[in-house]
């Protein structure tokens, strides 16, 4: 599969002049909604001139602005995609098992090609803060991976709080919730408006958001402060939340041996399991 233009706007932001920076800013914010406007009206909304978003387009690797549009239409159009609308596909696939392990693999390479050792360096860095909260929270096929997150994160650093259940009941925690702390959000396609409507009023309640979202980016990524966009197709009517796994357990490996106190912590809550014992 070809790189989708998150990757590639991933692959290409840090060498970007302001002016193209802020346009791709603007294409995340609203993807890919302002992308398919015209370039006259997308100027406007990234506040930069016609001639930028042209350069913009040109540098993420297309050769005019509706081969751009094009790409965003068809991005569109898979992040619509059901799993019922994909079953046909995926069923008259032979070899489903070899497929399936290849995919899988492949969507693992193709998502650390574009997660750079910085954004993981940074991510590392704001999930360290002991005196910070780091809340988790997933949507209906993706929640296990925040719990599965929690779980680990609670045994290396203090407040760390899986929010499970009810979605309305999630409100509630934001009565605790300010600048220093951070939400983790796990969200795929079919997107979840209360995911969304969640991660926005903890935006506003200055927390950070950390995104864990496919290769067509959940509209959360306008409030994001790091996004990691890792590959979930498969041979299958559902998506493969695998590569988001193991960039999780890679920032969980990361954080307990860069946070100082740690080991200790671990070895403590070890002692006192054998207390309990």
């Amino acid at each position: 599969m070809a790189s989708s233009i998150s990757e590639r706007i991933a692959d290409r932001i840090d060498a970007m002049p302001a002016g193209e920076r802020r346009a791709a800013q603007a294409l995340i914010a609203s993807y890919p909604l302002v992308g398919l406007k015209t370039v006259a009206e997308f100027s406007q909304a990234a506040g930069v001139s016609s001639p930028t978003i042209l350069r913009f387009v040109a540098r993420i690797g297309f050769a005019n602005y509706p081969e751009f549009q094009s790409a965003l239409q068809d991005e569109l159009a898979a992040q619509l995609q059901s799993p019922a609308s994909r079953t046909v596909t995926a069923l008259d696939q032979g070899g489903a098992l070899s497929a399936t392990v290849e995919t899988t693999l492949e969507n693992i390479r193709e998502t650390f090609r574009h997660v750079s050792e910085s954004q993981i360096a940074d991510i590392v860095t704001l999930l360290s803060n002991p005196r910070s909260k780091v809340l988790l929270v997933g949507g209906r096929f993706t929640d296990p991976l925040a719990g599965y997150m929690a779980a680990h994160l609670a045994i290396v650093r203090p407040n760390v709080l899986h929010l499970a259940g009810q979605a309305g009941n999630w409100r509630d925690r934001l009565i605790d919730v300010g600048k220093r702390d951070v939400l983790v959000v796990f969200d795929i396609r079919r997107y979840q408006d209360g995911l969304l409507r969640f991660a926005e009023a903890a935006h506003a309640r200055g927390a950070q958001i950390l995104l864990f979202t496919d290769q067509w980016l959940s509209p959360i990524a306008r409030f994001a402060r790091h996004t990691i966009a890792g590959r979930t197709g498969a041979p299958s009517p559902w998506d493969s939340s695998a590569a988001l796994f193991v960039v999780a357990e890679t920032l969980v490996g990361e954080l307990s041996r860069g946070l100082p106190g740690s080991a200790d912590r671990i070895r403590e809550m070890e002692s006192l399991r054998e207390t309990r014992a």
